[in-house]
């Protein structure tokens, strides 16, 4: 760096030096080539200075410690200095005004002024690269293409006709009809050799973008024959007829574009009933619109105000053949009666074609109104059937007033009554994908799932299902057995308690998530330890506990760890104090007394002493029998049950050799057992 500087400073001191001895020795006599030559030099000479001194300004701002570099030894030639970085923008800026051509106009420097700066639009379309193949499903620039083709279709479709039958195309503006159809024909001959070739298409299942083999394919198909026969140069005729647009007439073959167009704009709108019926009307307007210049034909055939029937030729010809042509074919009648043989034909064919046209208008247009409102119809029919069972088997009015209620905010929030009912129309991949955009950022959000496989959370989108829920509904009620977790997708729930179940503990939002723990709680599910309600209309998403056991068994490692995570929730909310309530009282210990008598009865036969029992409970009349009980307690409370009984006052004794028991009643009910041993 410091050598390249003092290399620099050389050649300004041997500049110097040059102009000080031409100064000092001027030539004697000068011509106009030295003249010439001389100021060349000086000039080249204030270059390269001006390049020294730029060289230096940039070497300082990238070495700010060139001072205490080391100098170069005579022994051993520098390194070569490190290649310099781009200076800064403003001095690029500063270098671009400063540049200057090699020569000179009239002694004076010629500088290239600054370009101006490329607005980012232009820039992106200066950037922009042609697609080498195109998707025609997907890619929206053959979308917005495909509008431009259908409307230089439409251009020759909707004029053709009228420059045909009305005077408007003169030889004054004929220069203006022929520039709007040439500009019509380069849409076409570019949709042909640009568009039409680079289409995607599937061979064998596989989709194939190979430039060949796209051209090929359309060169194949039914639309390259119409395309070129649309081209079809038929204007050479114009040397002999004139400009007649009646020879374009293969522009209009060019009608696959159309339909082509009507299906990519019913895929990507919102609401594509509203595209159908503005078509199915625009055929409608097509065809008033040919009947009316066929009126003006035929009128100017007959003589333009000839006859009462024909057009007389006052005012607008288009609009008021066209009146014509509404009152004809819709036949709505008021019109004059033909009076020439021409005239009747011509009526005659107008009604036949308006009532069979008009006919087909109407079924087309029933048709798209029928399925725009298909699924209103279907949830109209299935409301009024159940409005028909409810009131079959007189459900309560405020039972039927909160089903009403039900199908009506269900509807206005989902467009239908079961999204499954659509869902399961899709194959497992696309049913995924919409669970995944929809329902993942809430699932993934469940403490009880972190953690888990992807996959496993995947299965579980696709098996919630969604619930509304109406004001004051129980989602769930304490005490019952928890079988499914619940996601809030919309709406608020409530956990209530007190003696009414009016006092609001809390209040969950949308996002949250709860009874997840009664998923993986054992002994049949566990049961629910508060009451939940919802507060106003509640969309949730319901995880039934059977859908998350079968797709639990292919993943053993997360059924691990959701076991894991239940356990230590559940250890969380049990309270260390909380003691358990006995529901089953212990059972009371056997009196020893009776116990040493059956001890010794073993010997004797136990059986026989309790069948000499049984016998003094018989009646005299020998027709009442003890029923087979088991052998009561000491002292035992005697069911309901009438039967006979011993009457108080009364022993039964029954004596062994070796024990005697006696049985004595005390009150109504009650009897005392008594073991003797000897």
């Amino acid at each position: 760096m410091s050598h390249l500087s003092a290399a620099g400073v050389e050649d300004d001191a041997v500049m110097k030096a040059d102009r000080e001895d031409n100064e000092m020795h001027p030539p004697s006599s000068p011509g106009m080539g030295s003249v010439l030559l001389q100021a060349r030099l000086l000039q080249l000479v204030r270059m390269f200075k001006g390049r020294t001194e730029r060289q230096k300004e940039r070497l300082l701002d990238l070495d700010e410690s060139e001072e205490d570099s080391p100098p170069a030894t005579p022994s051993k030639a520098p390194p070569p200095p490190p290649p310099p970085e781009d200076p800064p923008a403003e001095e690029d800026e500063d270098e671009e005004e400063e540049f200057f051509l090699p020569f000179d106009i009239l002694g004076h420097p010629v500088k290239i002024p600054k370009l101006p700066v490329m607005p980012d639009w232009l820039r992106a379309v200066a950037a922009y690269r042609f697609p080498s193949s195109i998707d025609q499903f997907t890619d929206s620039i053959y979308v917005i293409w495909l509008f431009f083709v259908v409307a230089a279709w439409n251009w020759n479709v909707w004029l053709i006709p009228v420059r045909w039958a009305f005077p408007y195309q003169t030889a004054a503006n004929v220069h203006l009809w022929l520039m709007a159809d040439y500009t019509c024909d380069f849409i076409y001959i570019t949709d042909i050799l640009v568009f039409q070739p680079r289409l995607q298409f599937v061979r064998g299942g596989d989709i194939v973008c190979d430039k060949k083999d796209m051209r090929e394919n359309y060169m194949k198909t039914e639309r390259f024959k119409m395309d070129v026969l649309s081209l079809f140069p038929l204007e050479i005729l114009y040397y002999f007829t004139g400009v007649n647009s009646l020879l374009r007439f293969p522009r209009m073959l060019k009608y696959m574009a159309f339909f082509e167009f009507n299906d990519r704009m019913e895929a990507v709108m919102k609401k594509a009933y509203i595209y159908r019926v503005i078509r199915t009307s625009t055929y409608l307007l097509y065809s008033l619109h040919i009947n009316a210049c066929l009126f003006y034909v035929g009128s100017d055939y007959e003589g333009l105000g000839s006859t009462k029937w024909v057009y007389d030729g006052k005012g607008n010809a288009y609009i008021r053949c066209y009146y014509f042509a509404v009152k004809t074919l819709i036949t709505i009648g008021g019109l004059p009666d033909p009076t020439t043989v021409f005239e009747i034909y011509f009526q005659l064919i107008n009604y036949f074609v308006g009532v069979f046209a008009f006919s087909i208008m109407i079924g087309q247009m029933r048709d798209v109104v029928g399925a725009a409102t298909a699924g209103e119809n279907y949830y109209r029919a299935t409301m009024d059937s159940t409005m028909k069972y409810m009131n079959s088997y007189n459900i309560p009015a405020p039972v039927q007033n909160r089903i009403r209620t039900w199908y009506d905010y269900t509807w206005k929030s989902q467009g239908m009554l079961d999204e499954q009912e659509l869902l399961v129309q899709l194959p497992v991949k696309m049913r995924l994908d919409i669970a995944v955009d929809v329902n993942y950022a809430i699932i993934s959000k469940v403490a009880l799932f972190q953690g888990c496989d992807r996959q496993m959370m995947f299965d579980l989108l696709t098996r919630l299902k969604s619930v509304v829920y109406l004001p004051g509904d129980f989602v769930c009620v304490k005490g019952e057995i928890g079988r499914q977790m619940y996601i809030i997708q919309q709406g608020a729930v409530q956990v209530v308690g007190g003696p009414d179940l009016q006092t609001v503990f809390v209040t969950i939002r949308a996002g949250a998530v709860f009874g997840e723990i009664s998923l993986l709680a054992g002994g049949g599910g566990n049961r629910r330890t508060a009451d939940v309600r919802a507060h106003g209309f509640a969309n949730l998403f319901i995880l039934d506990k059977k859908d998350l056991a079968e797709i639990l068994v292919h993943y053993p490692e997360s059924q691990k760890l959701l076991r894991k995570k239940a356990k230590t929730m559940l250890s969380k909310d049990k309270k260390p104090d909380e003691k358990v309530k006995e529901v089953v009282p212990p059972r009371a210990e056997t009196p020893k007394l009776f116990s040493a008598m059956l001890k010794m009865s073993q010997q004797q036969g136990l059986q026989g002493t309790f069948r000499a029992l049984r016998k003094t409970f018989k009646t005299s009349e020998g027709t009442a029998e003890v029923s087979q009980m088991p052998p009561l307690s000491p002292i035992h409370r005697r069911s309901p049950i009438p039967r006979i009984t011993v009457q108080d006052g009364e022993d039964a004794v029954s004596e062994t050799p070796s024990i005697t028991i006696r049985m004595t009643p005390r009150r109504e009910g009650e009897e005392t057992l008594s073991v003797e041993v000897p």
